[in-house]
């Protein structure tokens, strides 16, 4: 069942990235409805068996964007921020496809620690917050790109930039998500080292995964403290905000990605 309601989904998405900026009320509507039939979807897939959940990296990479997405549409009631839309859409289009082809591993839940499904539950929110994070960092990019160019030309993407709020205030909702995402992230590295046997059955080990984690906590904690003590922003917040994500993202998609695709191996 959950692999129509993934299509229906991706479809929608995709006619909500074409829509012109003019149509917002049926762009609002069409996201609303995308974002319903994605997360029954997920849903589905992940906690779809008696005592046992399904994960994956498409999993993980689909829930980060199914968080994106709502987020994207609670922002939209308050700024215009069409040219989020350019982005995230066809991104959420293709996680939900990759989740309907690789659909993970099967976890029994069994003999694990009620920890275990708090500890995914806010690694995965801390991804998600990031994940926006980083969509709103190339927004910034480009507007500012846009900006200094002085050029007049208009194009699919340029006419959604020019929608934006301005920069100062695209920076703070920027550095609310990092701290926000961040918060949550401490939250993961937290329960990750407290918790770890209870969860995971072993004592803590420095792995790729943790390795990497550690790595983007460190450069999202540097970016917070030199923004609060340095005054950090522009071209400094942006590059960091990036790092800190694609550092981020090799820790939880694409370890998994390794694992389960190039490697053919269950969970690790």
């Amino acid at each position: 069942m959950q692999t129509p309601l993934l299509f229906a989904a991706i479809a929608l998405y995709l006619i909500c990235a074409a829509l012109p900026s003019r149509r917002a009320g049926l762009i609002s509507a069409l996201t609303a409805a995308a974002w319903v039939l994605h997360g029954a979807g997920l849903w589905s897939e992940v906690a779809g068996g008696a005592g046992t959940i399904r994960i994956g990296f498409a999993a993980m990479l689909s829930s980060a964007l199914w968080v994106s997405v709502a987020a994207y549409w609670i922002e939209n009631q308050n700024f215009s921020l069409d040219g989020m839309r350019r982005l995230v859409m066809p991104n959420a289009a293709l996680a939900a496809a990759l989740q309907a082809g690789f659909p993970g591993n099967v976890i029994p839940l069994e003999g694990k620690s009620p920890l275990f499904g708090w500890h995914i539950a806010i690694a995965t929110l801390a991804y998600s917050t990031l994940t926006v994070a980083a969509f709103h960092a190339v927004l910034m990019a480009l507007q500012e790109k846009r900006l200094h160019a002085g050029t007049d030309a208009k194009s699919f993407m340029s006419s959604a930039l020019d929608r934006l709020p301005a920069l100062l205030t695209m920076e703070k909702l920027l550095f609310r998500m990092i701290g926000f995402g961040f918060a949550l992230l401490s939250l993961t590295v937290l329960s990750g080292i407290v918790f770890s046997e209870q969860l995971f059955g072993q004592a803590l080990k420095w792995d790729h995964k943790s390795v990497f984690t550690m790595m983007s906590w460190v450069l999202f904690a540097s970016l917070l403290a030199g923004r609060r003590f340095r005054g950090w922003r522009g071209k400094t917040a942006l590059s960091f905000t990036l790092a800190g994500f694609a550092t981020l993202l090799l820790a939880y998609v694409g370890s998994r990605f390794v694992f389960e695709v190039v490697l053919h191996k269950g969970w690790a």
